[in-house]
């Protein structure tokens, strides 16, 4: 719309019509200079820079330990070797390397936990959008199909239906996406009800807007901050879900790396040989740790 255009429709003058487009900076390619502050906010918090680079640490132990020639596999020396020189970390009870299965197991980690909670996202933030948009019945029947399952502890829930549907990787990513996504709809059904109100929302639909229009164009923008926080709570959420599955079987199976399955197959050692145990656990605790802290962060950036 052309800022000294006077729509015919509405008469609103140019001022007014266009604030009622929120969104175009981000349409335009390049972020709006409030984005641009709050990013170099972040930037100048401690915690946040630190958080990143655990994660960016374990994306590239995910994506890297093969070029190190790191055997996650084989036996390497005797078992349940103390940390030393030779093997850092020390080694398993069949003489595997727990440096090397510790860097090997981010890669399974790092593709349940992010996709599932992409797609937990995508799912709670469209079904939110229509439910704090549409209102009347459309609220009803998917707020009372998120009390259901809200209600439900996530883990539980999470056991009963990989028990039914199995425990491949793409099984579990459906399964934390859709266990995931209810929660994250109520959050962002609350923030759209708290954006309906306002004035670029009435002006948009006084202007004959379409409902995806709308929706896409006016809402999302509006409560993009949200949908990045709930999207990065997911996150670590599932991350500790998945390597909990893993742990109870449920997961990874064995020769896996994977974190939860290197916990429960140490465990029975923890007294002898901790460091067979201490090193997958901290593992998990710093990535869902700093996942974390990323999404405090941007939360108090954001307010």
């Amino acid at each position: 719309m052309s800022a000294t255009r006077t729509d015919a429709r509405t008469g609103l003058d140019a001022p007014v019509a266009a604030a009622a487009e929120p969104g175009a900076a981000l349409i335009s390619g390049r972020p709006p200079a409030s984005a641009r502050r709050r990013v170099r906010a972040l930037l100048r918090r401690p915690t946040f820079v630190v958080s990143a680079i655990v994660i960016v640490w374990w994306v590239g132990a995910a994506i890297l330990w093969p070029v190190f020639g790191l055997d996650p596999f084989g036996n390497s020396g005797a078992a349940l070797a103390s940390p030393g020189p030779s093997h850092p970390f020390g080694t398993d009870a069949l003489g595997r390397s727990i440096l090397a299965r510790t860097l090997a197991g981010a890669d399974s980690a790092l593709v349940v936990g992010p996709f599932g909670s992409l797609l937990a996202t995508a799912i709670g933030t469209a079904l939110g959008l229509l439910a704090g948009y549409f209102r009347g019945w459309v609220d009803t029947v998917l707020m009372r199909l998120f009390d259901v399952l809200v209600v439900l502890p996530p883990l539980i829930l999470l056991i009963v239906v990989a028990g039914a549907f199995g425990t491949s990787t793409p099984a579990l990513v459906l399964i934390v996406g859709f266990v995931f996504a209810p929660g994250i709809a109520r959050i962002i059904r609350a923030a759209v009800l708290a954006e309906m109100g306002k004035t670029y929302v009435t002006t948009a639909a006084l202007q004959g807007e379409r409902h995806w229009r709308i929706l896409l164009g006016e809402l999302l923008p509006n409560v993009l901050p949200t949908v990045i926080i709930q999207a990065t709570l997911s996150l670590a959420s599932a991350i500790f879900v998945t390597a909990s599955l893993s742990f109870l079987g449920l997961g990874a199976q064995p020769p896996s790396p994977d974190w939860g399955l290197q916990i429960n197959e140490n465990r029975i050692y923890l007294q002898t040989a901790p460091w067979t145990v201490v090193a997958p656990a901290l593992a998990v605790a710093t990535l869902v740790v700093a996942v974390h802290l990323i999404a405090d962060n941007i939360k108090e950036v954001w307010r």
